[in-house]
């Protein structure tokens, strides 16, 4: 038999890049990945190549090409990049366009990887987090819960995957624990003792395989992942026995992480804040439980720290 085709958008990124890695793992599973990417050239793209993945170069600026690269497709995960252009507007329409490309390849089966629409619980008439780019409170979570429609309304059955904080930020994102003037090795959120939900950014694509091999079960459904539900306190005494230093967890108000002054602070800082304010809907789409039931393999924030201590910046 014939195995069927999975194209993945952003297969050289995080999400992307775990479910081809799963779909190449599973060799006896009928599923083959066609790793969808803007330079077929890159190291990583020939790495996937190398394991296996069928390597096609697409543009979720193009639709077009979004179209050429799905055809012939039994399913299509689709991943929008918002951190790498910062814009609401551009998200949007690499959203539209790949709904539309699905639509019009006759892909029979979609993932939209995306988040809630904070406006719903935080209109913009509401003062307690600053509206943001004159429309949005949370504009990369908002912009991903606004757009929700264009697969659900295309025509091509699709599930909505809810994704959560990937612990890989504490890498790759300038969030691992750092020395205070004190000396004192910390990390720092905006969560109050709030628990966040949080998942290996791999084990989002794995999550996603195990959605595409039950097939229609969850056509039409809107699906929640995490690893685990930690506090800031917690998450710090985690580091603490995998690194074998004394983390503390350094709690500050929304306010003060909004004035960091990085790129994106502020979107991040009334990210924090929703996710705190919000904690009982945003960790009750996020059943670690359900999502252990899913892929029984997904890690623990533990597990995930002793299997990444080497990469963590530290200092």
């Amino acid at each position: 038999m014939s195995k069927q085709t999975i194209a993945v958008v952003g297969a050289t990124g995080a999400q992307g890049g775990g479910l081809v890695r799963a779909i190449l793992r599973d060799g006896s599973g009928g599923y083959q990945a066609r790793a969808i990417t803007r330079d077929v050239n890159s190291d990583k793209a020939k790495e996937l190549a190398g394991l296996g993945a069928e390597v096609v170069a697409a543009d979720v600026d193009d639709e077009q090409s979004l179209v050429r690269a799905f055809e012939g497709a039994d399913a299509a995960y689709c991943v929008t990049f918002y951190w790498a252009h910062f814009s609401p507007e551009k998200e949007r329409a690499n959203a539209k366009a790949m709904a539309s490309a699905a639509k019009a390849a006759g892909v029979g089966h979609v993932i939209w990887s995306t988040l809630e629409d904070t406006r719903k619980w935080v209109p913009l008439s509401d003062d307690r987090m600053p509206t943001l780019l004159g429309q949005y409170k949370v504009p990369h979570l908002d912009v991903k819960g606004e757009s929700d429609h264009y697969f659900l309304e295309s025509g091509v059955p699709a599930t909505l995957l809810l994704t959560s904080f990937y612990w890989d930020n504490f890498i790759s994102f300038g969030m691992g624990p750092s020395k205070g003037s004190d000396g004192q090795l910390a990390i720092t959120l905006p969560m109050g003792e709030e628990k966040l939900p949080g998942i290996a950014a791999e084990d989002i694509g794995a999550c996603a395989y195990e959605i595409f091999k039950r097939g229609g079960e969850f056509a039409g459904k809107t699906v929640g992942i995490a690893g685990d539900h930690l506090s800031g306190t917690e998450m710090a005494a985690a580091f603490t026995r995998v690194l074998g230093q004394d983390v503390r967890y350094n709690d500050v108000p929304p306010e003060v992480y909004r004035s960091f002054g990085f790129p994106g602070a502020e979107d991040l800082g009334n990210m924090f804040q929703f996710k705190r304010d919000f904690s009982a809907d945003f960790r009750g789409a996020r059943s670690v439980e359900a999502s252990r039931a899913l892929y029984p393999a997904i890690q623990t924030f533990e597990e995930w720290l002793a299997r990444n201590k080497s990469r963590l910046p530290v200092g």
